[in-house]
């Protein structure tokens, strides 16, 4: 799965290594969100020469960040250090009110995001802006209590671990950079991809008087509380897959029971595990289902081109050079999308800090029912809400809050609403994406706006640019540039009108 200059090592999630993070009904592995695919195989030198050099002009800061924001107990004062970078090489200063662009950093330390998402490079220069990221409070270097083993010892203490808390850390660093730098009067754009794309739109709709306007890239904000199908995601990937190969499809579809059958037979996990050339012996056929499903949904979320996965994957499906039986095909379309030269499935599980620090979010707030019905080329696999909430209390201690995220955020009703108060937003889609399906893809009013590609994929749009772009990618680009320079141009306007009285 090849992709735009995204070369940071498997940045945010890496599909099929970190699978063991999925924390759904039973033991189905719900896709985790991020901006960058970091599928082993996928991105290795992909890196841009200018997002490559940029990385040389980043200055580390940390802040002194409090802890609780929302109350006034003694134990809220307490403070930790909150990372963000600044690269300074753009800017056209204060004396100018030069824009500052602002990246705020979702599930993953921040120090491989300026690499990762060219947009804001790309087009820094032409808007003599400042770039500024900010790391997400407890992830990377921006972890409280000391070490990551206290911040995640018990629900006391990751309790503070939430997107209400990270945007209010977020408004806090803006303020101290906008100050230390004498830059009162410059406007703030936020600009985030997945989960930080939602971040971005509720910090727009939390924080006007802090930025202008925001960037969402492939935020799925709808899809909470039941706004979205909770098939919404899947059925994507079943059509992504469809559209490349309808013969490749119904042949994933027929899989599903053939791996049980074969796993039923006397040795046959063995049987599977060869085949395979799995990591560990398979102990059971559903950890190769599992696989197979997070791959057949990595390949859909980030099938943008120049590669198309699910065109890659269909193409050794169809074309299958180990065989003429089902699982020689699907096998053939794993070979095809990763290569022939190392095990694949079941390797040890990695834990990483994001995948601790998801599966947290995930128990308490983010809780996206995303789940498997009918009519797809899944085995059905409903999202049930008492299944997981009993996996989140048992880990935690504590029950997810499922109706929390449209409560302070909104998300019901959402044109009626937003179109009476909200301004200044741009949600971006890519329609190949499953996520696009919790997305926002119809304008909301003038200036809260969609912008999808129908071939595009998830966050897409941030990665940085290359030569060989198609003509839909750049346009798409364009237009949210030219959105942007609007609200700055309209913002410098306003500027000068206050300066006379």
């Amino acid at each position: 799965m090849e992709h735009h200059p995204m070369s940071f090592k498997c940045l945010i999630f890496i599909f099929l290594v970190y699978y063991s993070t999925y924390l759904t009904a039973l033991s189905l592995k719900i896709p985790r969100l991020s901006p960058i695919a970091g599928f082993a195989t996928t991105l290795r030198d992909r890196g841009s020469l200018a997002a490559t050099l940029d990385t040389q002009n980043l200055t580390t800061f940390y802040y002194k960040q409090v802890l609780d924001h929302f109350n006034y107990r003694p134990e809220s004062y307490e403070t930790f250090q909150q990372r963000y970078l600044i690269n300074f090489k753009y800017w056209g200063g204060a004396k100018c009110s030069a824009p500052i662009f602002v990246y705020l950093g979702a599930e993953s330390p921040i120090d491989d995001s300026p690499q990762g998402v060219g947009f804001l490079t790309d087009n820094a220069a032409s808007f003599n802006a400042l770039l500024v990221y900010i790391e997400h409070r407890y992830y990377g270097k921006s972890v409280p209590f000391g070490s990551r083993e206290e911040a995640f010892k018990n629900a006391s203490t990751i309790g503070y671990f939430n997107s209400a808390q990270a945007i209010a850390d977020y408004a806090e660093v803006i303020i101290h950079v906008k100050k230390k730098l004498h830059a009162k009067k410059s406007p703030v754009i936020v600009i985030g991809g997945s989960y930080g794309g939602m971040l971005a739109s509720w910090f727009r709709l939390k924080y006007p008087h802090l930025a202008i306007g925001a960037l969402a890239s492939s935020a799925p904000i709808l899809y909470f509380d039941n706004i979205t199908p909770q098939d919404g995601y899947f059925s994507v990937v079943s059509r992504d897959f469809k559209e490349a190969s309808e013969t490749c499809s119904q042949t994933i579809s027929k899989s599903w029971s053939e791996i049980d059958r074969v796993a039923s037979q006397p040795n046959g996990l063995s049987i599977l595990s060869q085949r395979f050339n799995t990591c560990r012996p398979l102990n059971k056929s559903s950890e190769l289902k599992d696989y197979l499903v997070l791959m057949y949904a990595g390949a859909a979320q980030y099938g943008g081109p120049p590669r198309y996965p699910a065109t890659v994957i269909c193409g050794g499906i169809d074309n299958s050079s180990f065989g003429s039986d089902i699982l020689s095909k699907i096998y053939s379309g794993l070979v095809a999308y990763q290569g022939n030269d190392t095990c694949k499935v079941n390797d040890p599980p990695i834990v990483s800090e994001t995948d601790e620090g998801w599966r947290w979010q995930t128990c308490s707030e983010m809780v996206e029912p995303i789940g498997i019905v009918n009519n797809s080329m899944f085995e059905p696999y409903p999202f049930i809400f008492k299944s997981f909430a009993k996996e989140c209390k048992e880990r935690y201690g504590v029950s997810p809050r499922p109706h929390w995220i449209t409560t302070y955020y909104g998300g019901h009703n959402i044109k009626w609403v937003l179109q009476k108060f909200g301004s200044n937003i741009i949600f971006s889609n890519g329609l190949r994406d499953p996520y696009s399906s919790g997305g926002v893809l119809k304008n909301i009013s003038d200036t809260i706006v969609a912008v999808h590609t129908v071939k595009g994929s998830h966050c897409l749009d941030i990665a940085g640019a290359l030569e060989t772009d198609p003509i839909w990618l750049v346009e798409q680009r364009k237009k949210e540039v030219d959105i942007i320079k609007g609200w700055i141009t309209q913002y410098y306007v306003a500027l000068n009108g206050a300066s006379k009285f």
